[in-house]
């Protein structure tokens, strides 16, 4: 479908989806959540796609909410209000592939926590990072609460999420925030290696499983994840891709793997469509 406020190129398997309103620093709306939800839904659907990167046109990657309604800007959402979408919104998270967020730039509000709903994150050395929402009088979303605790620890998310404070791309990775510090020019290169990498090396159908189990763990106990863990370790044991791997890593040669992501996950992974 034609998009007005990304881009999406696949190349090599790996799909870059691009934030694309560089004039106002890829701000966010409502338009672009919307087809950036489609858009990863179209690559979870593609057997073509075997990871997503995902980054921003121009010298941000996304400098927060559109502030053009001014101080109604984050009015009217509560459940039922009249500017809440109709169709749920599809997150990094979700997805059954690795996404990888490119932050080529200045990253803040949703900017920054909308890309720690995906898996991996490389950020630019200089970019400015801000969870700015109480400084706006409003709260960080997407899971924050849990995931920036869960990646940086209690104390860091405390620091980060309560003073609003900006911080730049190099202390962000220190504090476990993103996995790279790059140069700027660097981070949306190395993504797609990253995900280059994944898509010609690991099977699919596995890295669906255990990014699910990964996400899962964030509120799963040592035990249970144990016992999740062992019985689809046993299901993948009998597919044909765990054949495959053993045969061509013995044989030295590039793996052709057989199970597909859209056709043959286990059922216990299949998420109900809204």
């Amino acid at each position: 479908m034609a998009y007005e406020m990304i881009l999406l190129d696949v190349k090599d398997q790996v799909a870059t989806i691009t934030l694309n309103r560089p004039d106002r620093m890829n701000a966010w709306n409502a338009e672009m959540a919307g087809e950036l939800s489609d858009a990863l839904e179209a690559c979870n659907a593609d057997d073509g796609v075997r990871a997503i990167v995902l980054t921003g046109a121009g010298r941000a990657f996304c400098a927060g909410a559109d502030l053009g309604g001014r101080g109604d800007t984050f009015g009217g959402r509560e459940r039922g209000g009249a500017r809440q979408r109709t169709r749920r919104n599809v997150m990094p998270w979700e997805i059954d592939k690795p996404v990888i967020a490119a932050l080529n730039g200045h990253a803040v509000g949703v900017g920054l926590t909308y890309p720690m709903l995906c898996d991996i994150r490389f950020v630019a050395e200089d970019a400015k990072l801000q969870f700015a929402f109480v400084r706006r009088g409003i709260l960080p979303e997407l899971a924050s609460h849990v995931i920036v605790a869960r990646v940086a620890g209690f104390s860091n998310a405390a620091d980060v999420l309560l003073s609003g404070r900006m911080l730049n791309g190099k202390e962000a990775a220190e504090l476990g925030l993103a996995t790279r510090a790059l140069p700027a020019e660097e981070v949306l290169p190395a993504a797609q290696e990253r995900a280059r990498d994944i898509a010609r090396n690991a099977a699919p159908v596995s890295v669906a499983i255990s990014k699910r189990l990964l996400w899962e763990g964030i509120t799963s106990s040592v035990p249970d994840m144990l016992a999740r863990e062992g019985e689809l370790f046993a299901w993948l044991g009998n597919q044909p891709d765990a054949r495959e791997g053993v045969a061509s890593f013995l044989e030295k040669r590039p793996p052709e793997w057989k199970l597909s992501v859209s056709r043959d996950l286990p059922d216990a992974l299949r998420r109900e469509k809204d």
